[in-house]
């Protein structure tokens, strides 16, 4: 929803699979993975504690009968309730309205340590009655809430709708009384709507009070919000793919047939069509995009962006996924997720593979047979042994544990499964941007091409875009089952790109070393 940020990076995935007669593994419910990457200084890490009697404040556009159960739609399967719910949920978009209060927000902070704003919480799932709350909770404190103060662009809402819709280019604030008119100053110039809603209490208390009617619908300690929750206790049983076990046999096509089928295989073929609708130089600071070589083709592992426009230093980000793997088997899924995510961003000049952040995008089918189980032993072997051993932090993530769709045809039930997927996000400072490593080949000098083969020799092919072009899938996946090879190989690949021994590098996934070298060809 916002306009000033270049779209650098992201993945495309297409998988099918028949898992039964009226059963499949597949995306009929899409993933959507939404990012960035930003700096902060360090006087704004540590969140300041609201004082008594600041005023709540929110920012942005009114609020409207759309995204009422969002959050509600996005944690059940589709098909299991009814279509109102549907779309109810469906959110309303303003980029330029979000534009307006990102550009007070910058305002703001740029005024260091005279800025306005105590804290803030952005509006999502939940609306208001899950932002409001929380920002009080962080300071310990409570508030007083006037729901008719609230803008809402329909004035026939009930107070249920007001407190709970999630429309979008909305934030929660808190600021003092006495710069509340510095901070209209600021707003009338980006003319960008806000509102005073209610005050801060010493009292841990959520009081929303309706003029209207006289009366007040919430109120409640807000212990009752965030610490007398239940806790949720599930069982999980374990089940063991058949199709690992699975001897595929001789594949008899033609070589040259196969690599046609691999290469127009979506998940492999160009993504010109996605990447050119997008900005990519918006703000001026990119320096690696998705487009390499002459011929701009998009097989870049990276993104790369520079601090300023006089700086050399800068951040890098690549995206890690092998989702069809988790069929056959989930923690190797997981590792290859974080595996190829260091492999992409190795490209960049990295100090050190420590300074790596991960942000984990989780996607279940929560209930389903084996599910459950398998998620925890993905989340377990990369968040309690893959990561820790490789020295890398997780600090973020995302989750939707609803990725199943179920419908009924001549009362026959059908059902489409997401793979436990794990999509991975790197981030990490880059030391010098002008030593981004591209896949493309240099021809007017003399070099060789090297391997460096991370499966150590295995050639596992197990839910490879071979197979899922072939409709034999199964067998031993890869695996990045040795964290000090991946070690190795990134400091390797550090010092000799410092030392300016590389003049091309590119990692091997999706459809493995002959897309690499076709790829690299191309470029």
């Amino acid at each position: 929803n916002e306009f000033g940020r270049p779209s650098l990076s992201g993945y495309f995935r297409t998988f099918e699979l028949q898992n039964g007669d009226t059963s499949m593994w597949g995306y009929d419910k899409p993933i959507m993975l939404a990012g960035g990457v930003g700096n902060i200084r360090p006087r704004d890490i540590e969140k300041l504690t609201i004082e008594v009697d600041s005023k709540v404040i929110i920012l942005g556009g009114p609020g409207m009968l759309i995204g009422l159960g969002g959050g509600a739609a996005s944690s059940v399967k589709s098909g299991e309730f009814n279509s109102e719910l549907d779309f109810a949920s469906v959110q309303r978009g303003n980029p330029e309205m979000e534009r307006r209060c990102q550009q007070v927000i910058d305002a703001c902070y740029s005024m260091k340590d005279n800025n306005p704003i105590q804290m803030i919480h952005d509006v999502g799932a939940g609306g208001l009655s899950n932002a409001i709350p929380e920002l009080l909770h962080d300071s310990n404190r409570g508030g007083v809430i006037d729901l008719r103060k609230i803008p809402i662009a329909e004035k026939n809402l009930s107070p249920l709708e007001i407190w709970c819709n999630e429309s979008q280019e909305r934030y929660v604030l808190a600021i003092n009384d006495t710069e509340i008119s510095r901070f209209q100053k600021i707003c009338d110039r980006e003319r960008c709507p806000f509102a005073i809603v209610g005050v801060v209490t010493l009292e841990r208390q959520l009081i929303i009070r309706d003029e209207f009617k006289d009366n007040y619908p919430v109120n409640i300690p807000m212990e009752l919000l965030f610490r007398n929750t239940p806790k949720i206790k599930k069982e999980a049983h374990s089940v063991n793919s058949k199709l690992i076990e699975k001897t595929l046999g001789e594949i008899t096509t033609d070589l040259e047939t196969l690599l046609h089928q691999v290469l127009s295989f979506p998940t492999v073929a160009d993504k010109r069509f996605l990447i050119t609708i997008g900005d990519r130089t918006v703000g001026g600071l990119t320096i690696r995009d998705q487009m390499v070589g002459p011929w701009q083709v998009p097989v870049a592992d990276c993104a790369v962006t520079a601090y300023g426009f006089d700086d050399l230093v800068g951040e890098a980000m690549a995206i890690g996924e092998r989702t069809p793997v988790a069929v056959l088997h989930g923690p190797a899924s997981a590792r290859l997720a974080v595996g190829e995510a260091i492999t992409n961003i190795a490209s960049a000049r990295i100090k050190q593979l420590s300074d790596l952040a991960l942000s984990a995008n989780w996607m279940s089918s929560e209930g389903s047979l084996g599910e459950n189980a398998k998620l925890y032993s993905m989340v377990k072997a990369v968040g309690m042994e893959l990561c820790p051993a490789l020295g890398i932090n997780i600090p973020v993530g995302k989750d939707s544990m609803s990725m199943k769709t179920e419908w009924q045809s001549e009362e026959i039930n059908y059902a489409t499964t997401s793979p436990t997927s794990l999509v991975i996000s790197a981030f990490a400072p880059v030391c010098d941007v002008t030593k981004t490593l591209t896949p493309e080949l240099k021809t007017d000098l003399e070099s060789v091409i090297l391997l460096i083969d991370l499966g150590k020799g295995e050639n596992r092919l197990g839910g490879s875009i071979l197979q899922q072009t072939t409709g034999k899938f199964g067998g031993p996946p890869p695996d990045a089952d040795d964290p000090s090879i991946i070690k190795e190989f990134f400091e390797l690949i550090q010092i000799l790109n410092e030392n300016n021994y590389l003049l091309a590098y590119h990692d091997r996934s999706d459809g493995g070393l002959i897309t690499t070298l076709c790829e690299m060809a191309f470029s």
